[in-house]
């Protein structure tokens, strides 16, 4: 049986609702397993103490919870995997300060780890289906400690809008869900403020429903006027703006081997293109070079074109947030309108294109991009898409 194949296999089904901790434990998360027994959390907030204990915990809570049981077969096996993985980033994060166990930013590391587990070890990807129920199970990783502290949010409704936007991208992604993972967290442990964690987490889904993003999207009047909401304009989300863009650039993202290429080809083969791969190639910079003179040549080109009110493609791996967001905001000073474009394929299939390049990117350095791979947020630009080769 198949990684992916066994991991679906140990999930609770009616009527029993049984877990199988034996087959959990001999599955591909088994050195994972290892790694979070040994990993010990602050016992303020985690009375049981190592990270494996309290996953054990949340993952027979959610089995328990009516809201679970509820759902579709499809939302529980996501719902069910994230609580296996939720806290895996504790593993890297956490560490002693000033007495005291922390694990900051373990959400988000948690979220990569899970990305490049699910799709390196256990073929999840490279299929539309595929790819948005592992960006699901991620997507409720990064974001399950949000529902709890949703009231120490500067802006609780933008927040939850901005959460409730990617489900454009992934369906099931859904504050609804999210929420109901959340509860099943902040049950499976030992603490005393467990009342009042619930009460918090059921108020999160009783503002998300007042914003109309409990169980979907917002229903924005146009994509200009949803990025520039939840971009931070201080406007109402339900409020029309005039567009003041001239026109659309292109941001690819993916993986050396994902298929930018021939995407480019197949859908924009008219518009001008800025790759990086072809600077570098045309200066004569290796790719473990320093890849400032690479970076500069390309955003003067992007520059004359947005001079210009010409659309054009750019090309390059873009698979942080940080990466896309300095070019976006090129993009945008000169008011062009930007659509975010994320290519994948399997990961054996990436691979075999990768060797057959005629400058193969080393597979070290592909590994080193999936571990930081964070696929555009719905909220990054006017539109955002994910697409399958």
């Amino acid at each position: 049986m198949d990684p992916w194949k066994k991991l679906l296999a140990f999930i609770p089904e009616p009527p029993d609702w049984r877990i199988d901790w034996n087959a959990v434990k001999t599955s591909a998360l088994r050195p994972m397993i290892g790694r979070m027994e040994e990993t010990m959390q602050n016992p303020a907030w985690h009375g049981e103490g190592d990270v494996w204990t309290h996953t054990r915990m949340v993952c027979e809570t959610l089995a328990e919870m009516e809201a679970f049981r509820g759902l579709d077969r499809r939302r529980r096996q996501e719902a069910f995997l994230a609580a296996l993985l939720h806290d895996i980033g504790k593993i890297p994060c956490t560490r002693l300060e000033d007495g005291r166990l922390i694990s900051p930013n373990h959400t988000a590391v948690g979220a990569r780890m899970a990305r490049e587990f699910l799709y390196a070890s256990c073929g999840l990807g490279g299929m539309q289906e595929l790819l948005e129920f592992r960006e699901t199970v991620c997507g409720l990783i990064r974001y399950h400690s949000l529902p709890v502290h949703i009231l120490d949010q500067t802006d609780p409704e933008l927040r939850l809008l901005k959460l409730a936007a990617n489900g454009e991208l992934a369906g099931d992604v859904t504050a609804e869900l999210l929420c109901i993972l959340t509860e099943a967290d902040v049950r499976g442990r030992i603490y005393d403020g467990i009342p009042e964690s619930v009460d918090t987490v059921r108020l999160c889904a009783d503002l998300a429903k007042e914003n109309s993003c409990l169980k979907g999207p917002f229903p924005f009047p146009s994509p200009f006027a949803e990025h520039a909401y939840l971009s931070g304009r201080k406007i109402r989300p339900g409020q029309e703006l005039y567009d003041d863009t001239w026109g659309e650039v292109i941001l690819m993202s993916g993986l050396p081997g994902a298929g930018k290429d021939t995407w480019i080809r197949e859908r924009f083969g008219g518009l001008p293109v800025v790759s990086l791969d072809e600077i570098r190639k045309e200066l004569h910079v290796s790719p473990r070079e320093p890849q400032g003179r690479v970076a500069a040549c390309a955003r003067e080109r992007a520059r004359e074109y947005l001079r210009q009110k010409r659309p054009f493609v750019w090309n390059a791996t873009n698979v942080t947030p940080s990466l896309r967001e300095k070019q976006i905001r090129l993009f945008h000073d000169y008011h062009a309108s930007v659509r975010i474009v994320y290519v994948e394929t399997g990961w054996e299939e990436r691979c075999r294109r990768n060797q057959s390049r005629k400058e193969e990117v080393p597979e070290e350095a592909v590994s080193g991009m999936l571990k930081n791979l964070v696929l555009p947020e719905r909220f990054e630009a006017e539109k955002v898409q994910w697409i399958c080769t």
